[in-house]
């Protein structure tokens, strides 16, 4: 009989992690030898964690794999891929891309992967940006308040600008998928902390995959569970993100979402935005 093993698993409190966690966090299936401790903290605090090889198993930014490479491999499930769709800017009037370049951008942090977009679409660094960092709930206060000309949109407020007047400046999901010939881009992903053993690795990933199939199975019952923490979504507006989010990309995203990944860092480091292109380790 095999011993009992307490694996930490760091997650965002968002309604999609918590869609594809769910069947974990409320026992839903069977996990063998392992039990996981939930651990619920936003993405930016999880990147940082992941820096410090903190957690076993852990959402990351993809912008942040770089910087945790030496410690992490990559896991095939739990990912965050815009097919299509993704981070937007907004503004209370549509600005271009020249416009955008002298604004000041109120940004969710400086690590999330979509602010690694914003600087691969306005051709420059962060350093060459005018931004500040605000949570991710609050970029649209900083542009009523006019702290910021422009925000960067993560999570549900792709869906919600128009509740606050605002415009579209640029869909940067759109716009990756238009310039890489249809490649999804990569935001978030799971990591597994490479002192885990190899096969061990791939036994976890198969839980992992086997919870989000399950809420995927159990949608309507899933999606309650996640509506906790939805921030004042209605269930409607909440199944929607939900289902942009935690899709077939997330149950695995295979060669396909490889070559994205591939070639969102790939492009960053050619242009120096990170500190060259990591050797990419996928579990699986």
């Amino acid at each position: 009989m095999e011993q009992t093993r307490t694996l930490t698993l760091g997650h965002s409190p968002d309604p999609d992690d918590a869609f594809m966690h769910y069947a974990l966090a409320k026992g839903r299936i069977q996990t063998g030898p392992y039990r996981f401790e939930h651990i619920l903290q936003d993405i930016q605090t999880l990147n940082e964690r992941a820096v410090r090889g903190e957690l076993d198993i852990t959402a990351i930014s993809v912008h942040a794999y770089p910087y945790v490479a030496a410690q992490y491999a990559l896991l095939p499930n739990g990912a965050s891929m815009g097919d299509g769709y993704g981070p937007q800017v907004v503004a209370k009037r549509r600005l271009d891309r020249a416009a955008l370049r002298r604004a000041r951008i109120a940004v969710p942090g400086r690590m999330t992967s979509a602010f690694l977009a914003l600087q691969l679409w306005l051709e420059r660094p962060a350093s060459e940006i005018d931004h500040i960092v605000v949570p991710f709930d609050k970029v649209f206060e900083s542009i009523r308040s006019g702290s910021a000309e422009a925000g960067l949109l993560i999570h549900e407020g792709q869906l919600t600008w128009q509740d606050w007047g605002l415009e579209v400046c640029v869909d940067l999901g759109a716009w990756w998928s238009e310039a890489t010939g249809g490649l999804p881009l990569p935001l978030g992903a799971n990591a597994i902390h490479k002192r885990i053993p190899p096969e061990e690795r791939r036994r976890i990933a198969e839980l992992l995959q086997q919870s989000i199939q399950y809420a995927l199975d159990h949608r309507q019952e899933a999606v309650t569970h996640a509506l906790q923490y939805a921030r004042d979504m209605t269930s409607e507006l909440a199944d929607r993100f939900i289902g942009m989010y935690v899709n077939h990309w997330t149950l695995d995203y295979g060669e396909r979402g490889r070559e994205a990944i591939r070639r969102f860092l790939g492009a960053a480091a050619e242009r120096e935005l990170i500190p060259g292109a990591p050797d990419l380790e996928f579990v699986g």
